[in-house]
């Protein structure tokens, strides 16, 4: 330690002789002292006080105050005769940095501070100077601010550390801040002043480096200040922009300044970009989202939450969804149009393990592909299941507790699902995170709707995505079904699958392994049978017994016993002119009921599309006659002027009443006029008396 504050102060002793002009002998090449293990503070370059820095020839060249080669530099320290020393490693010799020029000197404190890494961190406790809080502001406001403003900061910090090295070295204080401010201005460095140096060493005075990185960043905030906008006009500019319609901010300004005009008393309004700045400052994104593009884009815009599947095992957890296929087809009544595929997935693997094909999505569709679940893999313990009306239909989820879609009844029976002992979970509808199947939608949509055997008969999913050949064919039902069927087992067998639970394997693999290693519930053939037919309550009749279901009577010698009663129904909905087999409520088997008049329709398919007709058969009607109808009677009825009797002509005779018979009262009036009164049926008789007579006369004649 002696020994380094000895070469020390022979380096400063000659650097100040050098100032006046003295010559001195080259001292002897000196040799860097040990650096000191404790007792001594780093600075932020990594050297430390007192301690002398050495540089050669190649890195001195272009420097402020030196030549620009190597060997003018060595010329110069051999005329001034600075300290030299052997270099550790290479050729040549390394100079003291106490014995270049002063601006050299500023220069290389600024170099070395620039490639230093700053550290920002902040310590455990700030320093008595300051308050945590006041710390923990001014990292939070330095943490907000644009990377332009920490530049300038990272730079004054540089020039701080710059001027505490030069000051460490031996050079007065405000020489070092003079040489670091000149250094600063001949790179350009705005602010670059002894005044700026003195302003930020006040701004850190007392406080750890950790910290001055935080202290030293400007207080410039941009321009602030904005243009008053009158209330009534921004609650105007709010109210339109603010809209499902999503106008855009400048016809809401167009229209703002249509009324602008007709109110006097309000004051100029600023330029539109004003009130864009407002909506950006005042009103939140959710805000926006949610008043311009609805409640659905507000909850996309929230994230994700992820889901592991991996917890489950085969068939523990399984969900289902509908999906409308963007290909045209010909089906077996003649009609065409999209086909509707209801599937159910395994939520462990994610293989499709069900699914059927139809015309439209019903929870007849529903319940045979729940069927062929059960009938070929066993019973599920969950099912994940939107709230649509197919899905929640009495036949396949009654007397579920949260079943909120339709009235529920207690006389309701169990839909096969709950009879099962499976419990069901609504999520949420067209919500693709909630039933990981809509997912096996999209690929469908690419690999099955655009297949090569459906060529032409591609529809496209929306109106703007239309091929050329937009339904220039139809794909026969049959045909359909083939190539769907064996494009899902495709799906399911494709390798390379990326989830937790596949790994690189298909679906089926993952599928069949936890299958395989697991207990599976299976179901009875009387669940199985009880499965392919739906339920329905409806009230025996009270004179003799029997039940009506869909048009359709249904009786047999046990219903005897069960008049006016309430009972269970159940029957394929395929086959409604068949037997029905009816049971109680507390579910008592009663016996099997024949159809005894069949009047309806074959299949409730067909009867739910004769019922759709007639209501929209019903409502077109409705809504022909509103159209046809724009006013009402009564409105019709007012509009008509009132009537006054006409005036009565003069009359220049008047004819005489000489019989003393009474007048006529008005049954006789009305008699008269029929012919029916006493005195015409006696003229009558004295007319016909007188003919017969003269008949008589002239037969004689």
């Amino acid at each position: 330690m002696l020994h380094g504050l000895k070469n020390l102060r022979v380096n400063l002793i000659h650097w100040a002789l050098l100032r006046r002009g003295a010559v001195l002998a080259a001292p002897p090449p000196m040799v860097a002292p040990a650096i000191p293990q404790h007792g001594v503070t780093a600075m932020a370059d990594g050297s430390l006080p007192g301690i002398e820095r050495w540089y050669s020839a190649a890195e001195l060249a272009g420097l402020p105050g030196l030549p620009g080669t190597e060997r003018g530099v060595r010329k110069m320290a051999e005329r001034e005769q600075w300290p030299a020393q052997r270099r550790d490693k290479g050729k040549g010799v390394a100079y003291a940095a106490t014995s270049l020029p002063p601006q050299t000197q500023a220069a290389l404190a600024l170099r070395e501070s620039r490639a230093a890494c700053v550290a920002e961190h902040r310590p455990a406790a700030p320093p008595a100077a300051l308050s945590r809080e006041s710390i923990e502001s001014a990292w939070a406001r330095y943490e907000r601010a644009p990377d332009k403003l920490k530049d300038v900061a990272k730079r004054r910090l540089r020039a701080l550390q710059a001027v505490d090295t030069l000051h460490a070295s031996g050079l007065p204080l405000m020489q070092a801040r003079s040489e670091v401010a000149a250094q600063m201005q001949r790179e350009g460095v705005r602010g670059g002043s002894v005044q700026s140096l003195c302003r930020w060493s006040a701004d850190v005075a007392g406080v750890d480096r950790a910290y001055w990185l935080a202290l030293l960043l400007p207080a410039y905030t941009g321009r602030t200040a904005t243009a008053d906008i009158d209330p009534a006009a921004w609650d105007i500019f709010k109210a339109d922009y603010l809209r499902l319609e999503a106008p855009s901010a400048a016809s809401c300004y167009r229209r703002l300044e249509r009324i602008a005009a007709k109110h006097d008393e309000w004051p100029t309004l600023p330029a539109l970009r004003t009130f864009v700045r407002r909506i950006e400052r005042e009103i939140s994104p959710q805000v926006l989202t949610l008043a311009r593009k609805g409640e659905e884009a507000l909850m996309r815009s929230y994230p994700a939450q992820e889901r592991d599947r991996s917890l489950f095992t085969a068939l523990e957890g399984v969900n289902a969804d509908g999906h409308m296929w963007d290909v045209g087809v010909t089906f077996p009544d003649g009609t065409t149009g999209r086909a509707v595929i209801v599937g159910w997935q395994d939520l462990y693997s994610g293989k499709i393990l069900a699914w059927r094909i139809g015309q439209t999505e019903s929870s007849d569709l529903v319940r045979l592909a729940f069927c062929d679940l059960v009938r070929g893999y066993g019973i599920p313990g969950n099912v994940w299941l939107d709230n649509g009306r197919a899905f929640a239909s009495k036949y396949l989820t009654g007397r579920t507790p949260n079943r909120y879609r339709f009235k529920v009844k207690e006389e309701d029976p169990a839909g096969i699902i709950t009879a099962l002992g499976v419990q069901v979970h609504w999520v949420t509808p067209y919500h693709g995170q909630a039933k990981p199947i809509e997912r096996a939608w999209r690929d469908f949509c690419a690999n099955i709707s655009k297949h090569p055997a459906f060529a032409g008969a591609y529809l496209g999913n929306n109106v703007t995505n239309k091929p050329a050949n937009y339904g220039s064919r139809t794909v026969p039902f049959d045909e359909f079904v083939r190539v769907v069927e064996s494009e899902i087992h495709a799906h399911n067998a494709r390798i390379g699958r990326r989830t937790k639970v596949c790994d690189g394997r298909s679906f089926d693999a993952a599928f069949g392994e936890s299958y395989a290693a697991n207990p599976i519930r299976k179901a009875t053939a009387e669940q199985l049978r009880t499965l392919l037919l739906a339920a329905e309550a409806v009230t025996a009749n009270r004179t003799d017994g029997s039940v009506h279901l869909a048009g359709n009577r249904y009786w047999c010698e046990a219903l005897a016993r069960h008049k006016g009663q309430k009972l269970v129904l159940r029957f394929d909905p395929m086959q409604l002119h068949g037997g029905v087999h009816v049971y109680q409520l507390d579910g008592e088997y009663v016996g099997e009921a024949q159809c005894m008049v069949s009047i309806g329709f074959a299949d409730t398919n067909a009867s739910r599309e004769h019922a759709r007709a007639k209501s929209q058969w019903r409502r077109a009607a409705k809504q022909q006659l509103e159209a046809e109808r724009r006013m009402e009677a009564a409105t019709v009825a007012a509009q008509l002027p009132d009537m006054a009797a006409p005036e009565l002509p003069a009359t220049s005779v008047i004819e005489g009443m000489f019989t003393t018979r009474p007048a006529a009262t008005p049954r006789e009036e009305r008699l008269a006029a029929t012919g029916t009164d006493e005195v015409t049926r006696a003229v009558k008789l004295d007319d016909y008396l007188k003919r017969i007579q003269e008949a008589r006369q002239n037969d004689r004649v």
